[in-house]
């Protein structure tokens, strides 16, 4: 079987990270990415790992001209089955599928929230195009039981949703208390501060601004938060304003400091302030570390039983209550949990055998046609 996985981008981020996992997940499946446009560092890591990438060159989320370009990367590639991700490559992608003949095609739905997708409003016009170019495909995979809900509300049949959680490898997240030592001598933490834990893109829908605020709150308390984007400059005025610019640390891989592993390691706790999240990957990652969680929005862990996440808590959503959370963890002082049952529930290779289960339907469905 041969897959063309078509993404809008693959600069850093949840669903291309995800795609990136997945690829080593599906043996015996040829991959070929191609990225409408931004083919950044994941794109480098995919490469690495053996899988061909292209980029399209997509000037602008109105740039037509993409379109005969893909027809033409799927015919030449002779693809079996044509997987789409994020809003504009699913839009695109499906029409470019449909026009190269393929009509095995299939979504990942990985960002739909109830009032955005992907940090764009949901208005009349985006759901009108979601819905009509989602008929051209065989079927869509929600991500978690809230996303499946969302897209029958939107009109979606029900017959053409597929629930396959997202996953991870939970090997790089075992914690290792020599990787926690070294990870806090880099960043130049003590081994009695205690940390506090962030994942995610840099972006207003995250709230990480909050975040800031309520660590600022607690004296004595460090903040790393992992990720890359255009509110890092408003995250670090504000750390300044607060007084707290000397105990917020924004790290990562791409400016050579210490990955999403490492930064779980050196934390004693995660927190997740994102009020609408479609699945909540960062936080099942924080649970394969060991870590106590506090979140104020996270599918994956409110679509299981409370027994399998017994770590994570919910909190509210503003500053004060975030701060107050805090500080109520920090003084039942550090601790490192068991990792619990949702983690294994999450393993990347359930994902991919829900994943090779969509392929051979969308394929039985089009072969029928």
């Amino acid at each position: 079987m041969k897959v063309a996985h078509v993404i809008t981008g693959l600069g850093v981020g949840g669903a291309e990270v995800q795609l990136r996992l997945l690829l080593r997940e599906l043996v015996g499946v040829r991959c070929e990415v191609v990225a409408l446009t931004n083919a950044g560092e994941v794109a480098e890591g995919i490469r690495a790992d053996g899988v061909g990438v292209t980029d399209l060159g997509m000037r602008g989320n109105r740039d037509l001209g993409v379109v005969p370009r893909l027809v033409r990367f799927i015919r030449a590639g002779r693809f079996d089955v044509v997987h789409t991700h994020l809003y504009r490559a699913c839009v695109y992608g499906r029409v470019a599928a449909r026009l190269a003949g393929v009509r095995a095609v299939v979504a990942t739905e990985h960002s739909l929230g109830d009032s955005q997708i992907e940090g764009r409003p949901l208005g009349a016009g985006t759901r009108a195009l979601y819905r009509a170019t989602e008929r051209l495909g065989a079927g869509t995979a929600a991500v978690s039981t809230t996303v499946a809900e969302r897209l029958r509300d939107w009109g979606v049949p029900a017959d053409r949703i597929h629930l396959v959680p997202n996953g991870i490898d939970p090997a790089p997240f075992r914690f290792d208390p020599a990787v926690r030592a070294a990870a806090r001598r880099r960043l130049g933490l003590g081994r009695a501060d205690y940390v506090v834990a962030g994942v995610g893109r840099l972006v207003p829908g995250k709230r990480f601004d909050r975040l800031v605020r309520a660590v600022a709150a607690n004296p004595g308390t460090y903040l790393l938060l992992a990720g890359a984007g255009p509110e890092r400059g408003n995250v670090l005025r504000i750390a300044a304003q607060s007084g707290a610019a000397d105990r917020v640390r924004i790290v990562g891989d791409a400016d050579g400091g210490p990955g999403v592993p490492a930064v779980l390691a050196a934390a004693d706790l995660f927190v997740s302030p994102s009020a609408e999240e479609a699945f909540g990957l960062a936080v099942v990652e924080a649970l394969a570390a060991g870590l106590p969680v506090l979140y104020a929005a996270c599918p994956a862990i409110e679509d299981l039983p409370p027994q399998d996440a017994p770590g994570a808590c919910r909190t509210g959503g503003s500053a004060e209550e975030i701060a107050a959370a805090i500080g109520r963890q920090r003084a039942a002082g550090p601790v490192r949990l068991a990792v619990p049952a949702a983690v294994g529930h999450y393993h990347i290779a359930h994902t991919a055998d829900r994943v090779m289960d969509l392929y051979a339907t969308a394929l039985a469905s089009a072969r029928k046609k």
